[in-house]
């Protein structure tokens, strides 16, 4: 089975000389391309921080982290910048929309950075995916918390990335919306094989998918 990442004795610190904080230690971790991860563990158990290091946000401290066949040990932020790009979608529990964009530009922006041909017919194909065809020129104040989030998820899989990172992503929203989301998010993930890590500290959520990875205190529990 091809790996979406692979993860070789993990350590990330944060902070500086006496506020430093040992966030991760010693974390290996391996997921198949096209897997449905839930990566659950108690607040300040470090999985934000993984998914950090997994999308390319966070540098590794020590060991080696492959994602989508690339190594990103050491790379720096420009490469970084691109790889994500290439590679890789992100869904935050805040939205992240830009407030002075319609839906459609909000979408369309990331697309226009990779040079797509077409970003704004795929902009608004992708809005169309999440049952938002009619809020295409709304701005985000304009729109509730569920629609936000469904702009944010159509801009996050509109480059068709390999790989979904999805923190939280019902962490603002209501039961209804909450899963209305994470149906959706399921059914992109399967429709187009794309590999999903998914934070969350809902248990019956992350029972969703194919495995549940739990961490500790930085690490993960076997």
């Amino acid at each position: 089975m091809v790996k979406a990442i692979e993860i070789k004795d993990l350590d990330v610190t944060l902070g500086r000389e006496a506020s430093r904080v040992h966030v991760l230690s010693g974390v290996n971790l391996s997921i198949d391309e096209g897997e449905a991860i839930g990566l659950v563990g108690a607040s300040g158990s470090g999985k934000s921080t993984l998914l950090m290091v997994m999308a390319g946000l966070e540098q590794a401290e020590k060991g080696k982290v492959w994602v989508a066949g690339e190594d990103l040990t050491g790379m720096d932020e420009d490469s970084l910048a691109r790889f994500r790009g290439k590679h890789i979608g992100i869904v935050f529990q805040s939205f992240h929309l830009i407030p002075t964009m319609t839906a459609l530009e909000n979408v369309a922006v990331p697309l226009e950075l990779a040079h797509h041909p077409d970003p704004f017919g795929r902009a608004e194909r992708e809005l169309k995916a999440v049952g938002l065809s009619h809020r295409l020129n709304h701005f985000p104040a304009e729109l509730s918390g569920g629609e936000q989030q469904r702009v944010a998820l159509a801009r996050a899989m509109a480059p068709d990335p390999a790989i979904l990172f999805a923190d939280e992503p019902t962490g603002n929203l209501d039961e209804a919306n909450g899963l209305a989301i994470i149906d959706l998010v399921f059914a992109m993930q399967h429709e187009r094989h794309t590999t999903l890590v998914l934070v969350t500290h809902d248990s019956a959520l992350a029972a969703r998918c194919d495995r549940t990875i739990r961490l500790r205190s930085g690490r993960i529990d076997a």
